[in-house]
């Protein structure tokens, strides 16, 4: 007889039924997508969630404020500050770089992120912590090539301080594979996100690409974002996965990204051994 899975919720009661009940504790999961697809308003509610379950949670920012995470939490009633007052959330600002602030990172250097989320989690003390990494694109945006060698460090120290981590990553086909491709390559769970313009409106759209030790929904599911609610699965789409994928002449432009990535840091004699 199989062990049970011991699930968490994200917080959005639709993605929790294609999930099956919930993302397994200690998992890395990725969450990808263009901007605005909702990955930031998805991590809100992953750590909301556990919050209100009485867990601790850890929330990185890089493209938003700390102010500005609190003020959007609070516009789908979710009390942050209250929860950092109460010791139970650090939201660490990578954006700011206040030298007086305690919880703020100087620079964009992938060791010092992992330093400072495990002073966070001794600050929080024992037990099993939510976090959120939102988003680790910000880490690479100059070397994009790192992508893969940052995803797997961080996944690789974290893994041992009994977390179980969102990190979302986002992509634009201007920035070929190395915007997001690093943190899929090492998660335990692909969690994408997508829009498009239906009959003249913005549609968004989820669907789980990979999630390990677990069954889940292969449909496209739309999605909407309320205000004073947060997420909100609508249903299954009509959308095809391959309709949610990417458009062939983009995914090529991509490969031959990823191609002349490989001979800038391998050269050709390493590529033609393997």
């Amino acid at each position: 007889m199989s062990t049970p899975v011991e699930r968490l919720s994200t917080g959005v009661s639709g993605i929790d039924e294609i999930l099956r009940g919930g993302i397994p504790k200690g998992f890395t999961v990725a969450v990808v997508g263009e901007p605005g697809t909702g990955k930031t308003v998805f991590a809100l509610h992953f750590v909301n969630a556990g919050l209100v379950n009485g867990e601790k949670a850890i929330y990185v920012t890089t493209e938003e404020s700390r102010a500005s995470i609190i003020r959007q939490a609070a516009a789908f009633n979710m009390d942050f500050l209250q929860a950092i007052n109460r010791g139970d959330l650090v939201v660490i600002d990578a954006l700011m770089g206040d030298r007086g602030d305690a919880w703020s990172l100087r620079d964009l250097d992938v060791e010092e992120l992992v330093n400072m989320v495990i002073e966070a989690k001794k600050y929080l003390g024992h037990g099993h912590t939510r976090l959120v990494i939102d988003s680790m694109s910000a880490f690479w945006l100059d070397k994009p090539a790192m992508a893969r060698k940052y995803s797997y460090h961080v996944k690789r120290v974290l893994s041992k301080w009994d977390f179980t981590t969102v990190l979302t990553s986002q992509y634009a086909v201007t920035t070929s594979l190395g915007f997001g491709f690093g943190v899929e390559h090492v998660a335990d769970g692909i969690i994408r996100f997508r829009k498009r313009l239906v009959g003249g409106y913005l549609k968004r759209f989820v669907v789980i690409e990979k999630m390990r030790q677990t069954d889940h929904d292969k449909r496209v599911f739309e999605i909407d974002i309320v205000d004073g609610k947060g997420m909100v699965v609508v249903g299954p789409h009509a959308l095809s996965r391959g309709d949610f994928a990417l458009p062939a002449p983009v995914m090529r432009k991509m490969l031959e990204a990823e191609l002349r990535k490989n001979l800038e840091l391998y050269g050709d004699e390493e590529l033609e051994e393997e």
